[in-house]
This record gives C-alpha cells, sequence and structure tokens, in this order.
C-alpha cells in the first residue's frame, strides 16, 4: 500500500492535517522498521520520532510524491544508522538493553511457560537475531529490508542508491557472511 500523492502534496504544501495524516500513515511501518533495524525495544520511539522530525523537515525536497514510501524507507534506514553508530561511542550498559534471547531465558527461569506457537516464533527470532549478529551492521540491515521486510531489489536500488547488479553482489556477499559465521560458530561450538 502506498501513499496518497495527493496526500504527500498536500502535506508538502504546508497542509498540517495532511502531515499528520501521513505520519498515521507511515507510523506503524516505520515503528517495526526501526525495531528490526536497531534491536532495542527500548529506543524504538526515540528513533522513529527522529524519522518523522526528519520527515517534517525534509519533506520540501521529495520531488515526486509517488516516490514518498522509497523515501521514507531511505529516512528510517538512515535514521536507524545515526542511532547505531551513536550506540557504539556511547556504550551503557542497561537492564533495558538485555537481547530478546536473555530476556526470554530470564523468564523461563522464573517459570513463565509460553504457548509452542510463541516459544518457536520466539526461538526462531532469537536465532535469526544470532545469526546475524555474526555480520556488519551493513549486511544485517541490508538483509533484514530483504528478507525480512521485503522490499524488492527496484525498492532496494532507491534505499541505498546503487544499481541492481550492486545489489545484488551485495545481497550474495552478505549472505555468504552469514554463513561463514554460522559454519565458524558451529567450528567453535565442537
Amino acid at each position: 500500500m502506498n501513499a496518497d500523492p495527493e496526500m504527500v502534496a498536500r502535506a508538502q504544501a504546508g497542509d498540517e492535517a495532511a502531515f499528520n495524516e501521513l505520519v498515521g500513515y507511515c507510523r506503524k511501518r516505520v515503528m517495526s522498521i526501526v525495531g528490526r533495524l536497531i534491536g532495542k525495544p527500548e529506543d524504538v520511539e526515540d528513533v522513529a520520532q527522529d524519522v518523522f522530525l526528519r520527515l517534517y523537515y525534509s519533506l520540501g525536497q521529495l520531488s515526486a510524491p509517488e516516490m514518498f514510501d522509497r523515501w521514507l524507507y531511505r529516512l528510517t534506514v538512515n535514521a536507524a544508522y545515526d542511532y547505531m553508530r551513536k550506540s557504539k561511542r556511547r556504550k551503557e550498559s542497561r537492564m533495558a538493553d538485555l537481547s530478546e534471547a536473555q530476556m526470554v531465558m530470564a523468564d523461563a527461569s522464573a517459570g513463565e511457560v509460553k504457548g509452542k506457537k510463541e516459544e518457536q516464533q520466539s526461538t526462531m527470532r532469537d536465532f535469526v537475531q544470532w545469526l546475524l549478529s555474526g555480520v556488519s551492521e551493513q549486511d544485517r540491515i541490508l538483509l533484514m529490508l530483504k528478507e525480512v521486510e521485503g522490499l524488492s531489489i527496484k525498492e532496494l536500488e532507491q534505499v541505498y542508491g546503487a544499481n541492481e547488479s550492486a545489489l545484488k553482489v551485495r545481497l550474495f556477499r552478505a549472505r555468504q557472511r552469514v554463513l561463514k559465521a554460522f559454519e565458524k560458530s558451529q567450528d567453535n561450538g565442537s
């Protein structure tokens, strides 16, 4: 589902009601993307708010309202990258920074019992997060956008500003690095 180009054009022209409607349209998707990319649920709202501020101040730079959705992906990914760069600089350690896997293990040891389907989904999510933790942020974000968010190569071209061939090579190499990280962990575990 794409944003209504007329609504985008009205928001670009300064119509605050149209801008609020636009934010309402894309809020859930932005929050979802940010959550998957940064992996810290307690900071998702802050990063999403940054995306909406960037949207507000730069909406006039969007050349074609029809390109809004792709442009929004780029804003969202850039905000997530900025957050991760800042997080690396200020290595804080908080209880809220525990990974989902650690939280699940703590809950399990406290006696919380989950349903079988929920437990399988949690295990799969943890496994995917664990696999992706063995590669760079750039690889992780590219793979999340392609494999989890379901962006097409054409959409990724807009987000990354790269051509189709270059993106296919990057995806191939990112997948290879995930496999190597997995194989290395298996060798170390044996």
